[in-house]
């Protein structure tokens, strides 16, 4: 594998100390109207629940799990978006936001006339993405346990796993970033992200896909996140849930490893 971004970054002392000065950075310049898109992002997966899970789900009735287990389809419904909805809080920051501080903005340029590196910049950046994530994925957990759709102690581990997920997706679009070159490289990258909340066992069980289909969807990354917050929420957790962790811990580190170096070629010119 790639060398490491982790221990690279705390191979000083002060390397976290520099990264997390970022997120302060990002904290002293935020303005009135950012919190709207804030709050966007929150309401949007309880927007979906109350739609698509409670209302939709009167319709559907339960759902039939793998173990011969049926739950309600809100039940069902609530974890996969508590993943999408990390997913999302986190491409938004690490993508749209990183581009634009990059390629227009040009704030790094000038970050790095202190002595921070991209490394560091590219893991303070993500963990500015983090803390809006996880807002957002505390939040959805306590309107989940208020609706009785999981308990508090499944919720706070389902909040953890949210946070990885998080984190996975934060590295990746750092990473993708890198590689656009304007604006209109990012419907690309939205239809991709449409596609996947729509096909990752979302609304419906990867088992009613065809063989072939439903291969494909297992892969992907959100399906694994999903496949893991739903474990944890309904109580069917496996070990196959640690195989989930593993997949997301691989493109959390290879995503921040490829996102320092290239933004080392980038602007270290």
């Amino acid at each position: 594998m790639v060398t490491l971004a982790l221990p690279r970054l705390f191979a000083s002392g002060g390397s976290a100390g520099r990264a997390l000065s970022m997120v302060e950075r990002n904290v002293s310049a935020l303005r009135g109207a950012y919190w709207i898109v804030v709050a966007t992002g929150l309401f949007e997966p309880v927007f979906y629940l109350l739609s698509i899970g409670v209302g939709v789900g009167a319709l559907v009735g339960d759902i039939p799990l793998p173990g011969g287990r049926s739950v309600a389809y809100a039940v069902f419904v609530a974890p996969a978006l508590l993943a999408s909805s990390a997913m999302t809080g986190a491409l938004s920051e690490t993508t749209f936001n990183f581009f634009g501080k990059m390629k227009f903005m040009r704030l790094y340029d000038g970050i790095l006339a202190t002595p921070l590196r991209p490394m560091e910049i590219a893991f303070g950046e993500l963990s500015w993405a983090m803390v809006r994530g996880s807002v957002y994925a505390a939040a959805f957990c306590v309107i989940m346990v208020a609706m009785d759709l999981t308990s508090a102690g499944r919720a706070v581990i389902a909040f953890l796993a949210a946070v990885l997920v998080g984190f996975a997706f934060g590295g990746v679009g750092l990473a993708m970033t890198t590689f656009m070159r304007s604006w209109q490289d990012f419907d690309l990258m939205s239809s991709a992200q449409f596609a996947l909340f729509l096909f990752s066992g979302t609304f419906v069980p990867a088992e009613s896909y065809p063989v072939v289909l439903r291969w494909l969807v297992e892969v992907t990354p959100l399906y694994r996140s999903v496949h893991l917050i739903r474990g944890i929420s309904i109580g069917t957790w496996s070990w196959v849930q640690l195989l989930d962790v593993f997949y997301l811990l691989i493109l959390f580190v290879g995503g921040v490893t490829v996102a320092g170096r290239r933004m080392g070629r980038l602007l270290l010119k």
